[in-house]
Order: C-alpha cells, then structure tokens, then sequence
C-alpha cells in the first residue's frame, strides 16, 4: 500500500460529510489514483518477471475480502495483534500526559484500533484521530461508526496512499502523537523499503511522539501458507480480485477461471510470496492501456510479499530507520509483535 504517491496539490480539498458528524468529521482526499493504477499496471506487465505493487490489492472489493480473511483460523496475525493491544492500551495510553493525536496508516476497519481509541477517550477525555487508507469507501464507512459510537471523537480520515498522506499528518496532528502502523503491513516491504518508510515516518515525529508498528514473527513454513492460503478460498479470491479490478477499471479481459492464486515461504529471504498463476497459455488485452500480454502456461504475476522478522531483525530495523525501539510485547504463544518505536 505504499509506493509512489500519486500527483496532488499540496492542499487537497477538504469534503465536508453532511448530518449529524459535521462539525467532527472532515475528509481530506489525494485525487489522481485512476491515473497512478494504470500507470502502474502498465509498468508491470510489460516486464518479465510480471507484478502489480501491492496497493492496488485494496479497492472497495479487497478492503472488504481483507476485513474477511482477518476472520479466518488460519490468519492468526488479527487475534494475535488484538490480543496484545488489549493487554497494553491503557499502558499505551498513559504514556501521554496530555490527549494525543492518533495517526493510523492504513486503518481499513479500524476494527483493532477501538481498543487503544477507548483507552485514550478514557485516559484523556477527547481524541482526534487520523486514519490514512487508499479505500475511501471503507475510509468513510469506518469514520463514520466511530463518530456514531465515540461523542468526545474528532476524526480527520486522509484518503490517499501512505507515502503521499505523510505531510498531512505533520499538518493535521497537533501536540503530540500516537503513530500506528498495524496488522504487519511492514511486511508489504522489502527491508531496506521499510527502513525507508519508517525513516520517513519518523520526520513527522517529535520527542515524545510514539510509533506502535504490528511485526509477524519468522514461524514454521505450514503455518505461514495457510494464513496466506485459506481452506476456505478467501485469500484466494482476495488476490484474484486484482485481476477483477483490473477488468473493471482498464477494461481488461482477464478471464479469472484460468488463474489461481499461490502462497509459497520463502525460507532465505524471510517472506511468505503471494502470485498469480496462469494455468494455461493464453493472451489477455488491456483495452484501455492498449496493452496485449502472452502468459506461459505456470507463469506469475507477483501480487504481494509479506516479510517475517526475528527478534534480533526488529531492532535491526529500528537502528535502519532512525528510530529506538522502547517496548516490544508478544501474544501468549509468541506468533506476533507490537513494537513501540521513539525518535532516536
């Protein structure tokens, strides 16, 4: 969900939802993502090895096939994360001498993040909160239940990538900050790309400041595919959707029955390596790119990685990134990592 930011002015508008949330609730919003979708799908299919970044997984259909696979018993990384969010939020909290502005990069739900929201409200009496997600519709429906559920809330949601939000969050969160990067979405980067996106998180910070980063722990190859590789198809369908999308929004002409989604561990390099597999040999068109692709029968279309970490790899990427790493908590039975990271 990263990458390069799509073209925006650097004050983008503001849109105002009408009713009974008016005076807590704005929407700030980076425009130009058709554009940048199909530039980067154009980029990478032309080229061999094939991909499509990442990001584009999460249209209004991936948000919610995500929402669904962090249901499923083979994906233990949701339960596991939650389970130390409850066990630590009031810490997390009391932290803070004062209320804090609370940032989450790539929200979806925020089904998690209600844990430390009703820490915090209950710490400090009132919140503001900045949810970044490049799926407006469930941007809009998340904010939306929270200003219904939370009167002493204030939420300004930014529709955009992550990498293009990051100055809005220095503009828009005041005092100081509660950073949240949750759900192992560091994973979607290489390493040394997530020591850069952290580094860049943290020129938004100031002392004081902290920065929750959700990290999957290195475990055993049968129980990373299946978290990636459910019995019951919704991951499957979740990376297929790209292909959806694809038909959708650049008029493509992918028959998805001729495709199947793969999950394979990657020992060496520590991550789990999500593709597209084409089953047959077989030409697909781009209408709207003018685009013509030939796929070999078993050749990829990389749709995602999801890299693991020891111990010893997290602090690793804290000194990368600039960053001190001041708490590390784990689940019960040690699947899973919530690290609070500070300005160095």
């Amino acid at each position: 969900m990263l990458a390069t930011a799509p073209r925006t002015s650097s004050h983008p508008p503001e849109i105002m939802r009408p009713g009974p949330f008016v005076s807590r609730y704005t929407l700030i919003e980076n425009a130009a993502e058709e554009e940048s979708f199909a530039a980067a799908v154009a980029a990478g299919l032309a080229r061999r090895p094939r991909s499509i970044p990442c990001r584009f997984l999460y249209d209004e259909e991936g948000s919610k096939l995500f929402e669904e696979i962090c249901e499923l018993p083979e994906y233990y990384l949701t339960r596991a994360e939650r389970e130390i969010l409850v066990a630590r939020a009031d810490r997390v909290a009391a932290r803070f001498d004062a209320p804090v502005a609370m940032v989450e990069l790539g929200s979806g739900s925020s089904a998690k993040t209600r844990v430390l929201i009703e820490a915090c409200l209950r710490r400090h009496g009132r919140l503001r909160y900045l949810p970044v997600d490049i799926s407006r519709g469930m941007l809009e429906a998340s904010s939306l239940a929270l200003l219904e559920r939370y009167p002493a809330l204030e939420v300004r949601a930014i529709a955009s990538e992550l990498e293009a939000a990051l100055p809005h969050v220095g503009r828009e969160a005041s005092g100081p900050k509660l950073v949240l990067w949750l759900g192992s979405s560091v994973g979607n980067l290489a390493r040394d790309e997530a020591a850069r996106f952290l580094a860049r998180v943290r020129e938004q910070m100031a002392p004081g400041d902290a920065f929750l980063v959700g990290i999957d722990l290195r475990k055993a190859k049968e129980v990373l595919e299946r978290a990636y590789d459910d019995a019951a198809g919704v991951t499957a369908r979740f990376t297929l959707n790209l292909l959806q999308r694809l038909n959708r929004e650049l008029d493509a002409r992918f028959d998805v029955r001729r495709f199947a989604h793969r999950a394979t561990w990657r020992e060496e390099e520590g991550r789990v390596e999500i593709e597209i597999v084409s089953l047959r040999e077989q030409r697909v068109a781009i209408e709207s790119l003018d685009l013509e692709i030939e796929l070999a029968h078993g050749e990829a279309i990389h749709a995602e990685d999801s890299f693991k970490y020891s111990l010893e790899e997290t602090l690793e990427l804290a000194r990368a990134a600039g960053l001190r790493l001041e708490d590390r908590w784990l689940d019960r039975k040690e699947r899973f990592s919530v690290c609070a990271f500070a300005v160095s």
